[in-house]
């Protein structure tokens, strides 16, 4: 979940009232938010780089708001506050307006087919006589950064560019170009570099170094000009220091470049009207155009408002209530749904803040939210079921009982792996494996699902050399394989797995512990209702030391001595012997 940072002063000044930390605690869990913490900049710095480098910081109280992801309307101190007032019935619900100026007067936003392959989308709006203050620029550009880091996806889908419109000229356009033709003076820098400059120059920058990658490798980086030539922005890395805005900022110029057309939209209509409301004329925006490359035209922002019909008998059935259809409005309304009744139905309003509206499920979890989930009466289900444990996990808590009790230590290692892990380091083909690959891994050591237990137990005893020998370690959790006739595509295993790690193999201790593992589940030691072991090769075993396990008619498993060469791979140097086992038809 978002959070988000406001000043309790500030909040209460807008708020109109003041509140204690415990007040305005529960008035958060009302409106389904939570107070995270209360703190200061001072406390932050304190904390993160201890005492000494926080003295002189702000000791203004801050909250920590824990924000709903999908509620980008809260992601400000402006849409906060006014989702409070709203919900607490202080004042209505504002009505955006979006403003078309006169032909010929309209701002235009010009894509060339160059951004095809690279961001091919952009709208664009324009907050016009705009006042700024300190805190309300602050909130701005905190805005952005938050929307960024959000439904922007770390300005992957779109990003953000606000400029002066008074140091500008339109139309705009927004192509892409070689990075040794674009050549600007970058936000906040006192001289001009070329794209590919500007790459090496933010490579070694805390906070924008993260966004290079998203076009570094392309031939062409997009850009947007106005009609001077002058560069406004190379989405999504940086503006240019010539359109920064300011606290004496009348006119400010929003474009979105992205590769999401929806996500921009909705950028685009959240920014505009959290902000609109410091405008010469409050919740009023000026409309841009923008031209495709195809010619066609579309008018931004869109502001649109929808209608949702919704029956009052699901909100109370799904919610466990029995309002009225007429106090169902209400607490919808002040969720900033404004309802009314239209027959035997709800008929709702969406209006272009509240883009996570997308189901009447959703408008049934606002009316739980508005009429208090701690008001919702406890009542008795009116189907009555037992719980039980599932079978396989109780024959596992069973099963890790009595295998610590034979001597061994529990260990509980990662479900994902490296390829190497369970492919190369075990003298493997990787694609014999059967793993599920992860398509876009962190790191290097999280790549695969594990298809086996033995990698992650090698790996625990090698962190854990130094401890006394013998080193006996199992576990018992699933592994995953490929498997085409499941609708996901791959299934779990539940396996068993031990390890033996000394001066001398101990073969005979892994196989007494397969002894007792049997004789726990009552299978005994013959080939007809029983289990047997017979001779095999493994390529993770050494040659003549290894043996194949079959019990309920199937082969469950191996054990023996591991090849030295394992060992080596896995950084260990005295033998060792291993056993694993699928414990699936024993349940």
């Amino acid at each position: 979940m978002p959070t988000v940072s406001v000043k309790r002063h500030l909040l209460f000044q807008a708020l109109g009232r003041s509140y204690t930390d415990e007040e305005f605690d529960e008035l958060c869990f009302e409106f389904g938010l939570e107070l995270d913490e209360v703190t200061s900049e001072k406390d932050i710095i304190s904390k993160e780089k201890g005492e000494e480098k926080a003295k002189g910081a702000s000791e203004t109280v801050l909250y920590k708001i824990d924000v709903p992801a999908n509620r980008y309307d809260l992601l400000c101190l402006e849409g906060l506050v006014r989702g409070l007032q709203v919900f607490k019935e202080r004042i209505d619900l504002p009505r955006y307006e979006k403003i078309i100026p006169p032909q010929g007067e309209v701002q235009r936003l010009i894509i060339t087919e160059e951004t095809v392959h690279i961001r091919p989308h952009a709208v664009a709006a324009v907050l016009r006589n705009i006042t700024f203050t300190k805190e309300r620029y602050d909130s701005f550009i905190d805005l952005q950064e938050k929307l960024h880091q959000n439904i922007c996806r770390k300005r992957a889908l779109v990003a953000i560019g606000t400029h002066d419109l008074d140091t500008i000229s339109g139309p705009f356009t927004f192509t892409a170009k070689a990075p040794s033709e674009i050549k600007f003076k970058p936000l906040n820098q006192s001289q001009e570099y070329t794209a590919s400059q500007i790459m090496d120059l933010y490579r070694t920058d805390s906070h924008l170094r993260h966004y290079l990658h998203l076009i570094e490798n392309k031939p062409l980086y997009p850009v947007i000009y106005d009609s001077n030539g002058v560069v406004l922005s190379m989405p999504p890395i940086i503006n240019g220091d010539h359109t920064k805005i300011s606290l004496n900022t009348r006119n400010v110029f929003i474009e979105c470049t992205g590769t999401d057309l929806t996500k921009a939209k909705i950028v685009l209509d959240i920014i505009v009207t959290m902000f609109s409301e410091y405008c010469a004329k409050p919740f009023s925006v000026e409309a841009a155009e923008v031209v495709y490359p195809n010619g066609k035209t579309h008018i931004y922002p869109e502001l649109a408002y929808r209608k949702e019909k919704v029956k009052p008998e699901l909100i109370n059935k799904r919610v466990g209530i029995s309002e009225t259809p007429s106090s169902l409005a209400k607490l919808l309304t002040r969720m900033c749904l404004k309802s009314h009744v239209v027959g035997n139905t709800l008929e709702i309003e969406i209006p272009p803040t509240r883009a996570d509206i997308i189901h009447a499920c959703d408008i049934v979890e606002d009316a739980a939210i508005a009429y208090g989930y701690n008001n919702i009466q406890m009542t008795v289900p009116k189907t009555y079921t037992i719980a039980n444990q599932l079978p396989l996990n109780k024959l596992t808590e069973l099963l890790r009982l009595d295998l610590a009790a034979a001597g061994f230590t529990e260990a509980l290692t990662f479900a994902l792996c490296s390829e190497e892990d369970i492919a190369d380091k075990l003298g493997m083909d990787l694609s014999a494996t059967k793993a599920v690959r992860i398509t876009n891994p962190k790191t290097a050591e999280f790549q695969v699902a594990r298809t086996t237990l033995l990698p992650g137990l090698l790996k625990t005893i090698a962190a854990n050399r130094k401890m006394p020998l013998p080193l006996k370690l199992f576990e018992v959790s699933d592994i995953v394989v490929k498997d085409p006739n499941t609708d996901v595509g791959a299934r779990n295993y539940r396996h068993l797995g031990a390890v033996y790690y000394n001066k001398s193999p101990g073969f005979e201790i892994i196989h007494g512990l397969l002894d007792r593992v049997m004789q726990l589940l009552e299978v005994p030691p013959n080939e007809e209702n029983g289990y047997t072991i017979r001779a095999t090769e493994g390529s993770a075993f050494f040659p003549g030391r290894c043996a194949e396990i079959f019990a309920k008619g199937q082969s469950i498993g191996k054990l023996g001595v591991l090849h030295p060469d394992v060992i080596t791979k896995f950084e260990l140097t005295m033998p060792c012997s291993a056993l694993e086992i699928n414990i699936e038809p024993f349940v």
